[in-house]
This record gives C-alpha cells, sequence and structure tokens, in this order.
C-alpha cells in the first residue's frame, strides 16, 4: 500500500482534454460516408473516379504477381447491378442465393499466359471501343483453385 500511494503521489495530473464542438459542418455533404438512395456500387473500386491506365496496370500486374489469370468482362447499365433476385422467377425459398446480374459477359477468351499488363490494357481498350455504353470490369482467376480471386 505504501508502494501504490508513492506512484500516485508522483503521476503527474492528466487534465481532461477541452471538448471541442464544430458546430454545424461548412459542407455536410463532404461529411457524408454512405449515400443511401442511388448508391449503386460494383467491385472493389467502384467507389472511386475512374482508375488510369497506370493504376489499372498495378491492379493488372498484382493478379499476374499472384499467378491469377486475368479475365475482361462488360455488361449494360441495366444488366450490370444486382440489387435483387431478378427477373428469372426462380423460387427463392428453394435458391436464396441466387441473384440474376451477377454474371457478365466474357470479352474473349480469359487471357492464359499473359504477363505483361499492357496486353490487357489493350484488350480493355477494344472492349471499350466495341461496346462503349457497358461497364468493364476485370477478374483474376486462380486455375489451380478454379475460383475467382479478384476482380475491379
Amino acid at each position: 500500500t505504501n508502494k501504490m500511494a508513492a506512484i500516485s503521489a508522483i503521476a503527474p495530473v492528466l487534465n481532461k482534454a477541452p471538448v471541442v464542438s464544430t458546430g454545424k459542418a461548412a459542407n455536410t455533404n463532404s461529411m457524408m460516408v454512405w449515400q443511401p438512395h442511388g448508391n449503386k456500387f460494383f467491385e472493389t473500386f467502384s467507389f472511386l473516379p475512374p482508375l488510369s491506365d497506370q493504376e489499372v496496370a498495378r491492379q493488372v500486374q498484382y493478379l499476374l504477381n499472384n499467378g491469377w489469370t486475368p479475365c475482361i468482362e462488360f455488361e449494360s447499365a441495366s444488366k450490370a447491378y444486382a440489387d435483387t433476385h431478378g427477373w428469372c422467377g426462380m423460387d427463392m425459398s428453394v435458391a436464396a442465393g441466387y441473384y440474376d446480374n451477377r454474371y457478365w459477359v466474357m470479352w474473349k477468351l480469359p487471357m492464359y499466359g499473359c504477363t505483361n499488363p499492357d496486353e490487357v490494357l489493350q484488350e480493355i481498350r477494344a472492349c471499350t471501343s466495341a461496346f462503349p455504353e457497358c461497364f468493364i470490369r476485370v477478374a483474376g482467376f486462380d486455375n489451380i483453385k478454379q475460383v475467382q480471386c479478384s476482380s475491379f
């Protein structure tokens, strides 16, 4: 007990930090972290502005570094977003995990043997030229595990 009393006597007394009120934020839109209406987000980076070619190349290099095969997919805006079970007419009591529009159209075959992000960028440009009104995404497939590991 004497030891504890000595320690507490030596410990500095900390003043409480003053409470700061910012009042009303000058720009409330900059404070919003979630838009509750019209929040159609698609893949990993869909909340960001469009990626530059250099940023896309870095993401593709990540896929290649992991040994994954790049695959380019595209879809029209009307079918790219899965917000309900869709139009299939399936009995959702037995298919609760099913959503229409989760699968997009492949642009050519997966790029097996691809070693350079520039090859993928070239195909993205070709897909954009052929289908300018569509959304485009790149997926990375693991050919050993037979699963999609990444997409953007």
